[in-house]
């Protein structure tokens, strides 16, 4: 048994294939499946199994298309009422990839439909455990409330994780190696290790909710302190619950216009310092030239499900690369256009004056975008508004404009996002983006 982890770094999302006596099973695969193809290529193996843990919120799968290019089955627990063609996959269940037999664990308390997967051959032992059992940490519980086949408040699901785990992995060796569906950086737990693999025996010494026995002080810890949810995710449970178009064949729809038509939004993904020199009035900077941005997150945290934008690019050589990260949110349908930027009648970002800011604070009213958690943990402006990046949007009218504004997150990023969208939003008034220059002011 050979396994191959794939990692998407920006939504901290780890695949897998495992290979066989010239067999290959696809492990919660990401929208783009031409990385397990060209793998399956390499290692001369067939495709002939996709297994889902549980209908992603985070991203949009390929389980579909792989089952429609290869033949492959697709493998699922038959408690989440998935859509699409697939056979039951839940305890007592047992299938063979090449010499290698899987067998699925029913691990509820991300949802109520999760499953892990175990895969065995001869003394090597891996559980492929999606958002249940993450490394040094366990998924949360509070994604599932309003969508899904089976919907449960999160105290409940919460109650099954503690279940889970102090139940459901008994049985099993401590050599067997956990391969989980996220690492650090991911929205679907809040205390995940950089660590990509783990043992079984590792995280029962190390991992918190091994060592919580007490049911109300695992299900406290549990609720306590998760990340925000963005917009996209319940769009995303359902999508994967139907499954996704041909990826190409979806992203081929989407026309390069050389100049954009009015849009409810328009989201412009080029370099911060590109954008504030020139841009389409009222657009939105949401960066993507680096292959690790979180852009994707903070799209589906801007735009909403259905609601449609145009994209703005850094170059029509880029474009099938920004579509493909686009629509690994399912997105991709509600992209009406993309263009480059105008040469003609373009706004500009105000450059601050930092001296000035920094000796005359009282001057502006300084907006904070940051995760609530953050400012909790430390404030950097004791005279700053916090309004979350995610919650800007419906925070609008509660942010004063008789000062200049001053936006600032922790290191840029965010920041450039929520300076842009305020401008938009707030048309008439001075508004800055203190970048990283936040730095300076963090002791």
């Amino acid at each position: 048994m050979k396994i191959k982890q794939f990692e998407y770094k920006p939504l901290a999302h780890y695949s897998y294939a495992i290979v066989s006596n010239g067999e290959m099973a696809v492990v919660d695969p990401q929208r783009n499946p031409q990385e397990y193809y060209n793998y399956a290529k390499e290692t001369d193996a067939k495709i002939v199994a996709v297994f889902e843990t549980h209908p992603h919120a985070d991203f949009v799968s390929s389980h579909l298309e792989i089952h429609y290019q290869t033949g492959a089955t697709i493998y699922n627990s038959e408690k989440l009422g998935a859509d699409y063609p697939h056979t039951g996959f839940d305890e007592g269940d047992e299938v063979r990839v090449g010499n290698t037999k899987i067998t699925a664990i029913n691990t509820p308390g991300h949802s109520p439909d999760s499953i892990t997967i175990v895969a065995k051959e001869d003394n090597k032992i891996a559980l492929f455990t999606g958002d249940t059992l993450f490394i040094k940490d366990v998924g949360r519980p509070d994604l599932r409330e309003k969508v899904g086949n089976m919907k449960s408040k999160r105290e409940e699901l919460a109650n099954m994780m503690f279940e889970t785990v102090q139940n459901k992995f008994s049985s099993l060796p401590d050599h067997a190696i956990i391969y989980p569906a996220h690492g650090a950086g991911s929205l679907c737990g809040k205390s995940m290790s950089s660590a990509s693999s783990s043992t079984l025996g590792e995280e029962r010494r190390e991992n918190w909710a091994f060592k919580t026995k007490s049911r109300d002080a695992f299900i406290n810890h549990l609720l306590e302190g998760q990340p925000f949810i963005p917009n996209y995710f319940s769009y995303n449970v359902e999508l994967n619950k139907t499954g996704a178009d041909n990826l190409k064949a979806s992203i081929d729809k989407v026309p390069f216009e050389t100049k954009l038509d009015a849009a409810d939004l328009i989201i412009d993904m080029r370099e911060e310092g590109k954008f504030k020199k020139g841009h389409t009035p009222g657009s939105i900077n949401i960066q993507a030239v680096s292959d690790n941005s979180q852009f994707e997150t903070w799209l589906g945290a801007i735009v909403k499900p259905e609601e449609t934008f145009s994209l703005i690019l850094d170059s029509k050589e880029n474009r099938t690369k920004l579509l493909d990260r686009v629509a690994k949110i399912g997105y991709e349908k509600q992209l009406r256009n993309t263009s480059l930027v105008p040469e003609h009648n373009l706004g500009k970002m105000p450059e601050l004056d930092l001296e000035h800011f920094k000796n005359h604070l009282q001057d502006y009213t300084i907006v904070d975008v940051r995760n609530k958690s953050e400012v909790e943990d430390s404030k950097i402006f004791e005279s700053a508004l916090s309004y979350p990046l995610n919650e800007l949007r419906d925070s609008i009218k509660n942010i004063p404009t008789d000062k200049p504004i001053v936006v600032h997150c922790a290191a840029g990023y965010r920041s450039a996002i929520g300076s842009s969208f305020l401008q938009k939003l707030l048309n008439g008034v001075q508004v800055y983006d203190l970048s990283e220059n936040v730095k300076k002011f963090i002791d």
